[in-house]
């Protein structure tokens, strides 16, 4: 299952290290306890509008880039589940053709017959 608030945190956090800022600096920034912004990156709470508001102001980032970027992952995360449960697609089978010694056969054209069609084969 899918949990946005853990894409949520992941990117978050990416945000924030990207700047090489600390959770620390981000918190006393966006006024929000240590604690609980640690606790929304790991995805372990579920943050409000305003805490968004105000962690993305801390990080000087768009609400909008942070959403489109969380859409992303989303968009990925599914593809991933939804070709995880996908049934595997059989390989098909070839038919195996029976080694043949052609020395003794003219080298201008040899025919070789598979089980359900010909193939010229034209020697240069």
């Amino acid at each position: 299952m899918i949990l946005l608030r853990r894409l949520l945190g992941d990117v978050l956090r990416r945000q924030r290290q990207r700047q090489g800022r600390t959770l620390r600096e981000v918190s006393s920034s966006a006024r929000v306890s240590l604690g609980y912004l640690s606790e929304v990156e790991r995805g372990q709470k579920e943050a409000s509008s305003e805490l968004l508001s105000a962690i993305c102001d801390a990080l000087d980032v768009r609400m909008s880039e942070l959403m489109r970027e969380v859409s992303d992952e989303l968009a990925l995360a599914e593809l991933a589940q939804s070709a995880a449960a996908a049934e595997p697609v059989p390989t098909p089978v070839r038919p195996r053709l029976n080694s043949v010694s052609v020395s003794s056969v003219p080298p201008e054209r040899v025919t070789i017959k598979a089980p359900a069609e010909a193939v010229d084969v034209v020697a240069a």
